[in-house]
């Protein structure tokens, strides 16, 4: 009988205790890509998204875009560039990063976006050099959009405003 009593004792501590240290959650899964835009070309190397590539353009380094940054305010220009932060509310922008320069990449009318999941990839695009004042509620917005509170900071900036990105497959 003693026995009978401890082993009820221990079924009910069991039965109060492990609804209360269960994960009842369900599994965290990995946060989704986010695809807005279809490419308008695609092959087995890369898509494109936005216009389609003119392969004559020269492709450029971003620290020569920026060298010469009167010359291409708004003359188009081809750059091979890394994928350093991507809004994961939309892919409505990216920052593109060369060694220490990093520049914000918007899209021409706010046409067409990228996937989510492409920072770290080496991108090319066609764009345009714009010279701006960005304000304190532009900067944290798009702080907020990579995720990322305070990685933008308010006032003149360039940007590039980006007719395509091809973007490589894998």
């Amino acid at each position: 009988m003693k026995f009978f009593k401890e082993w009820v004792a221990l079924a009910v501590m069991l039965a109060i205790t492990i609804p209360l240290t269960a994960d009842n959650s369900a599994p965290k899964e990995p946060s989704a890509v986010v695809r807005l835009s279809e490419p308008v070309e695609s092959d087995e190397h890369a898509e494109t998204f936005g216009d389609k590539l003119d392969k004559s353009m020269v492709v450029q380094s971003l620290h020569s875009v920026l060298e010469a940054a009167d010359h291409h305010l708004d003359n188009p220009f081809a750059l091979r560039v890394a994928v350093k932060k991507v809004c994961q509310k939309k892919g409505c922008f990216f920052v593109a990063q060369d060694g220490e320069a990093t520049i914000r990449v918007a899209f021409k009318d706010y046409g067409f976006f990228v996937p989510t999941d492409i920072a770290g990839k080496t991108v090319t695009l066609v764009g345009v050099l714009k010279a701006r004042a960005l304000t304190e509620d532009e900067a944290a917005h798009y702080s907020s959009d990579l995720g990322e509170e305070g990685s933008i900071r308010a006032g003149l900036m360039h940007e590039i405003e980006a007719t395509l990105v091809q973007v490589p497959r894998g």
